[in-house]
């Protein structure tokens, strides 16, 4: 820095000037993050098997009276008609689990999620890394018509929130240890790590960042590899394609993902009124999952492949091997009882119902096809794969990991392309037709917006040199306080000003206040000056200068030359930053060319020449 003989009371503004701090990609702290992101991964990968065979052994003690771990359903039972009372009982234990234990064991754990990264920064209660799999291992292995996905989920997320809590961590790191939790559930569910770091990215980080997005996909990927050392590489779901799609099947299979569309917003419509209807009930929230149970239970006598999991109805429906009239049951019946028991605050999931229902309407579309157009040459098992992923895509707005899930799940080339279009063509239905989704509606209810759209930040794109004011206020250093109050007064728009020492270079700045109020004893200029100037380069971005503002509390930087730290090239306000977003919005405007946007934020009619 150019040392200039000044005065003792500019001393401290040519000490240090403070200059902003350069945006990196990614901090050195990243690799800590990192480690504690992969051992949460692996801890994930381990609960998960935990809570599978604790749904197992509830299940088996539950319909067959044995105690046993080993893959088991509710199908096969002889309990007759005391099969009602199974999910019942299951909705009383959860029930006091959550009066007396955790009330965040309600709902199916993704909403409260991400309610907490929203408005808690990301703290989740440490009671609840014990009770929701507990409560959601009794609420499934009674016969709940939930998937494990959801509270295993849920379970990651809240031993990543608990870890970034004991130890010494920013917002910004416990949101990332929380999605790479829930990341890395869903992979050691599903083996899907891929489409689990797209769930965490659409639902959970609101971001992508290489930040949070490395620990993430680490996270994933080794929850993935626990569920693969324990359970074989092999796909989730089985799914047999006799051959590439033709033009009219994927026309066929478009048209599949707007029916979807239309499904997902009546199943989310479903749950919620049901939900609603609960709330009115006259008892105490403690029972509704008992009373829920119950009509879980006379649905299931009925149609006991509604009860539980219900995974081998999935496999059945890609199979493409169920009669229309076990398709049709299974479909609607699923969906009524799912949405009594996730209505009435069990703890559940909603992954594995959806999908249910969504491959019935993908089943019952390919009967359909069968019968009305077979030269469409629309193939069940993919018609049912597509009905899942769109479904999913339009009750919840996570378009990619829906896409994704179901190639991860299925490992099968030729379905993507009918994917991609059924799940686009859903998530445009649901868009236009509901604003919120499957996962957002609790939470908009509760007065928190939830934004779904991506993008670079736009000051990041931004130079200063292309936003800063050139014409420049400034105030010599050795100007009398006298003849500066005078020159301000003719200049009415500013209030800070840089002073230049007798050189030309930056010295610091004042305040309009100051120099109006300058104390006795202060002769010059030059005399106001106490600090050191905080400055901004020309090549800096305006998101570096913004939150340089901040950082110093300041609504004004001098722009300086980087070479030469103290050349005054430039003056940059709070307003011009703001003003930089005009550029944003014409990028978004369709152009009229007779329409004009002026500095005044009006539309106004171009002058002819």
């Amino acid at each position: 820095m150019l040392e200039v003989p000044v005065a003792p009371s500019m001393r401290p503004a040519l000490d240090a000037s403070h200059f902003p701090q350069e945006r990196r990609p990614i901090e050195r702290r990243i690799v800590v993050i990192v480690v504690l992101s992969v051992l949460i991964g692996i801890v994930s990968g381990f609960a998960a098997q935990l809570l599978v065979r604790l749904i197992n052994l509830v299940t088996a003690l539950s319909f067959h009276g044995t105690l046993s771990d080993a893959p088991s359903t509710p199908l096969g039972n002889h309990l007759g008609l005391w099969v009602i009372v199974v999910p019942a009982l299951g909705g009383i234990v959860v029930g006091v689990m959550a009066r007396f234990g955790a009330e965040g064991i309600r709902g199916h754990g993704i909403p409260e999620a991400m309610e907490r990264v929203l408005t808690s920064e990301s703290r989740v209660p440490m009671k609840l890394t014990f009770f929701k799999p507990v409560s959601a291992a009794v609420a499934i292995g009674t016969g709940g018509p939930f998937g494990a996905e959801g509270p295993i989920i849920a379970t990651g997320g809240a031993m990543g929130s608990l870890v970034g809590q004991v130890l010494r961590t920013s917002s910004a790191e416990r949101k990332t240890l929380l999605s790479a939790g829930a990341a890395a559930g869903m992979a050691a569910t599903f083996g899907t790590p891929v489409s689990a770091v797209l769930l965490a990215v659409e639902l959970l980080l609101f971001e992508l960042r290489p930040s949070s997005l490395i620990p993430v996909a680490l996270a994933s990927a080794a929850a993935a590899s626990v569920r693969f050392a324990f359970a074989g590489a092999q796909p989730f779901f089985k799914l047999d394609v006799l051959g590439a799609p033709t033009g009219s099947a994927l026309a066929a299979y478009t048209f599949l993902g707007v029916i979807a569309g239309l499904a997902a917003i009546g199943c989310t419509r479903g749950v919620f009124a049901t939900e609603s209807a609960f709330e009115k009930l006259p008892v105490h929230w403690m029972w509704w999952p008992a009373i829920g149970g119950l009509a879980v239970g006379v649905i299931g006598y009925f149609a006991p492949e509604t009860l539980g999991v219900g995974y081998h109805n999935i496999d059945h429906m890609l199979s493409g091997d169920l009669p229309l009239k076990a398709l049709l049951v299974v479909t609607v019946l699923k969906f009524v009882s799912w949405a009594l028991a996730l209505g009435s605050g069990t703890s559940g999931g909603t992954l594995a119902p959806l999908f249910t229902v969504g491959g019935g309407v993908g089943g019952l579309f390919a009967f359909a096809c069968a019968a009305v157009a077979p030269a469409l040459h629309v193939e069940a098992g993919v018609a049912a794969l597509v009905g899942m992923a769109a479904i999913f895509a339009g009750a919840s707005h996570a378009f990619l990991a829906s896409v994704v899930f179901a190639f991860e799940a299925t490992r099968q080339p030729l379905g993507l392309l009918p994917l991609l279009l059924g799940c686009a063509s859903a998530y445009l239905v649901s868009l236009l037709l509901m604003r919120t989704s499957i996962m957002t509606e609790k939470i908009e209810r509760h007065g928190i917006r939830v934004v779904h759209e991506y993008a670079a930040d736009f000051l990041d794109r931004q130079l200063v040199r292309d936003q800063m004011q050139t014409e420049v206020v400034a105030l010599p250093a050795s100007e009398s306080i006298s003849e500066a109050r005078t020159r301000l007064a003719a200049d009415p728009r500013h209030q800070g000003f840089p002073v230049l020492d007798d050189k030309g270079l930056l010295a610091g700045v004042v305040l309009r206040r100051e120099v109006n109020d300058g104390a006795d004893g202060v002769r010059t200029v030059g005399d106001l000056v106490h600090r050191a100037p905080a400055v901004v380069f020309a090549d800096s971005s305006l998101r570096e200068a913004a939150d340089h503002m901040l950082r110093e509390n300041v609504g004004r930087l001098p722009v300086v030359q980087r070479e030469n730290p103290r050349a005054l090239v430039g003056y940059l306000t709070r307003s011009d930053i703001l003003a930089a977003h005009r550029r944003r919005l014409d990028q978004i405007r369709i152009q009229n060319p007779g329409i004009a946007l002026h500095g005044t934020g009006l539309l106004q009619r171009k002058k002819k020449p």
